[in-house]
């Protein structure tokens, strides 16, 4: 299928043909109809991809900020890698379209194959011939209503969002600065709810259009037409309520706002402009600033989004989708006016040389479409396939017969499930230099993530399909390389698929997830696994390690986790769905000890402060020796992440976050830094993983020595959730416990 892309490193715009989304549960596989290019906020990013990096840093102090603060936990290296691999990735454009249900997924019953939706989301409506959308973030057209008009759905649930944070009632008077796309929006839903309406706007013939829309008087901001309007209408008391729907550097808006507004009356910023408040004139009014956060609520929020969770109608009564249905329902009533918003209607293949026009100013247009051509008929899916054809991800429970371990002959063909932001800059860059290994399927559930990987690294086949993968004989090692939840059934199914495995920890978030890989195991006779516990592999570790030499009595080990706070938005913090933080990374720094101690826990006790954002974590160990790992987020970010002190038999070793090392004994023995930052083993773990793949020989680290770390991270949750120690049985040649 196409999509609409942008290069956010070098601006360029392109038509790409990338892999068909799957349709997964909570959400429907919707082929486009209609989809609208917002000539504001979608230009607005467009400019910015053309920006020259320098421009961009301006642009955007908060990600320069996050840079930096990369830079000093993960060095110069590694960041530039992470940044760069993040720049010169297509991204996607497009948020408001409508189009016609293809495909039901599980746990949907409120639309049917066939019915006409309008949808909505920067990730899930987007400029392409299909997209997948859960469940909150679609609604049916009415009857009466067409798709092209039914595209604008979003938009409009934008600009109603916006008219409800302002309260206007019968009667009042309002101004509408900024008479773009969403300007005229609200002009008409003010004017539907019996408002006065003023507008402001430097173009004259988007004030002609909104007076025709139901606006009173309409004029440039700086003529005195409106000044003049607004005096007449309020008796030179000043508006009700100011929308701002302009955008731009310019600080008019706002200035214009608190000249016109009465005395308490309230400014709701709809768009994106300039936010220098002029103090004496807000406060001497004590007017009531208030923002509109896109469709209503439930934007931004995952387990609305992306879960389905809808928030209680008696409690939340205008929820984004529920906003979207009401402005498709305006819309087929005819209280909401579209066709004259319409400048100019694209065919989808004119895609690219419709936004250069739109750039230059060829094209003056309050909204563009893009129609999409007609399909046709599409033939049945076959039984159990999905909507395109291609067998539905479902779980693989055949038992296989045991894997034979001889040499791969040739390189080593690899298969990636999934290519984000870890994977593009810490696993893959080091994969592309070797001559030992042929990067043949990538697989993700967003089409464009596997297009991006497939034009940066190389790889042979881009899709959303992971039965393919599993079943391609030419693929000898997978990589899992997903969120947290996801690692467990993905890991058992290639395990199943006769492939060896690399999985990112976690291995498992709970004892059932670690029993499906067993089983998976047991069946197949297949133990090729390797988690992602690349720590051991540090070169500066492990010459470390090697300087302190054989241990005869029990040590003792203090490792400080220095682990910062988590970004509001970021994953981590669905505890619902991918488990606790410590739960997704702990098993990093329990490998680490066990590693260094050369054993398996065998009692771990947990205590935790009341937010469980720090905690100690106390493991026991046979010899008798002791480890220590205080795992803490209230720490300074500007301290070393990670330090580690291990004592024993007169010696101890000193470890400074990845940058240098020292051993005391009879004499000091300091380890030289390393020339180029901070190593955290990435490279030699692949290094380890692939030679043993290449050679059938065994994995790096054991199968028993993965399922006591998994097991010893499970348990620090229990003994918190008990307050007890957590006793920790060996495991068997199986990896499960006596």
């Amino acid at each position: 299928m196409r999509q609409v892309v942008q290069n956010y490193r070098t601006g360029e715009l392109a038509l790409l043909e990338v892999p068909a989304p799957r349709c997964k549960p909570g959400g429907v596989l919707v082929r486009t109809r209609y989809s609208l290019i917002s000539t504001g906020t979608e230009m607005m990013k467009v400019s910015e991809a053309e920006m020259g990096l320098l421009a961009k840093a301006r642009a955007r102090p908060d990600q320069v900020a996050k840079v930096m603060q990369s830079v000093a936990t993960t060095g110069v290296v590694a960041t530039y890698r992470k940044a760069m691999s993040k720049l010169d990735s297509y991204t996607p454009l497009g948020y408001s379209l409508c189009g016609v249900v293809e495909q039901v997924g599980e746990g949907v019953d409120d639309v049917a194959v066939g019915d006409l939706v309008a949808c909505a989301g920067n990730e899930h409506a987007l400029h392409s011939e299909l997209n997948w959308v859960p469940t909150n973030l679609y609604a049916r057209v009415p009857e009466g209503g067409t798709a092209a008009h039914a595209a604008f759905g979003t938009v409009g649930a934008i600009a109603l969002q916006g008219v409800r944070r302002g309260e206007p009632q019968l009667g009042d008077v309002a101004l509408v600065i900024g008479l773009g796309l969403i300007g005229q929006l609200v002009v008409q839903l003010l004017a539907a709810a019996g408002v006065r309406v003023v507008g402001a706007d430097p173009d004259p013939q988007r004030c002609a259009l909104a007076e025709r829309l139901g606006a009173l008087t309409c004029g440039h901001p700086g003529s005195g037409v409106v000044d003049t309007a607004v005096a007449e209408l309020t008796g030179g008391h000043g508006v009700d309520q100011v929308y701002l729907a302009a955008g731009g550097s310019s600080n008019e808006p706002v200035e214009l706002a608190a000249r016109l507004a009465r005395d308490r009356g309230r400014v709701v910023d709809i768009g994106k402009c300039r936010l220098d408040l002029p103090w004496n004139a807000y406060y001497g009014k004590e007017l009531d600033l208030r923002f509109s956060r896109s469709y209503g609520p439930g934007r931004y929020d995952p387990d609305y989004e992306l879960a389905g969770r809808d928030y209680p109608y008696g409690y939340v009564r205008w929820t984004e989708r529920r906003n979207l249905a009401c402005v498709l329902d305006l819309i087929a009533r005819g209280r909401l006016d579209i066709e004259p918003l319409i400048s100019h209607v694209a065919d989808f293949a004119d895609a690219v040389q419709t936004y250069r026009q739109l750039g230059s100013g060829e094209l003056k247009a309050v909204a563009v479409l893009f129609r999409y051509p007609d399909p046709g008929p599409r033939p049945a899916p076959a039984p159990g396939a999905d909507g395109n054809g291609q067998a539905a991800w479902q779980p693989d429970r055949r038992t296989r017969p045991a894997t034979p371990r001889a040499p791969v002959p040739g390189r080593v063909g690899l298969g990636f499930v999934g290519a984000g932001a870890y994977a593009s800059s810490m696993l893959l860059p080091h994969l592309t230099e070797r001559t030992d290994v042929a990067l043949r399927h990538v697989v993700t559930t967003s089409a464009l993530s596997a297009a991006n990987a497939q034009r940066s690294f190389g790889f042979t086949t881009a899709s959303t399909d992971l039965d393919a993968m599993l079943s391609d004989p030419a693929i000898h090692a997978v990589f899992v390389v997903t969120r947290h939840s996801s690692h467990a059934e993905l890991t058992s199914r290639a395990l199943r698929a006769g492939k060896a495995v690399f999985v990112e920890k976690p291995l498992a978030l709970d004892e059932a997830q670690l029993r499906q890989i067993l089983d998976a195991v047991a069946e197949s006779g297949n133990d090729r696994l390797q988690v992602g516990f690349n720590r051991r592999f540090a070169p500066l570790l492990r010459q470390a390690r090697e300087r302190l030499g054989r241990r005869i009595g029990p040590a003792s080990v203090r490792y400080l986790v220095n682990a910062g706070q988590l970004d509001p938005g970021s994953w981590y913090r669905r505890r619902d769905s991918e488990g606790s933080r410590f739960a997704g990374e702990g098993g990093h720094f329990i490998d680490t000890i066990s590693w260094l101690l050369g054993s398996d826990p065998t009692e771990v006790f947990a205590w935790a402060t009341r937010d469980q954002g720090d905690l100690q974590v106390l493991l026991r160990y046979p010899d008798g020796s002791t480890a220590t790992l205080t795992y803490a987020t209230s720490g300074a970010p500007t301290f070393p992440k990670e330090t580690i002190e291990l004592l024993g038999d007169g010696k101890v070793l000193r470890f400074n976050d990845f940058l240098s090392a020292t051993v005391y004994g009879r004499r000091r023995r300091p380890s030289p830094r390393l020339p180029r930052g901070r190593d955290k083993g990435q490279r030699a773990q692949l290094d380890a993983f692939l030679t043993a793949v290449g050679s059938g020989g065994p994995m790096p680290i054991g199968l028993d020595s993965l399922v006591a770390t998994t097991r010893a991270t499970l348990a620090v949750h229990t003994s918190l959730s008990t307050g007890g120690p957590v006793r920790l049985e060996p495991a068997t040649a199986d990896g499960a416990g006596p």
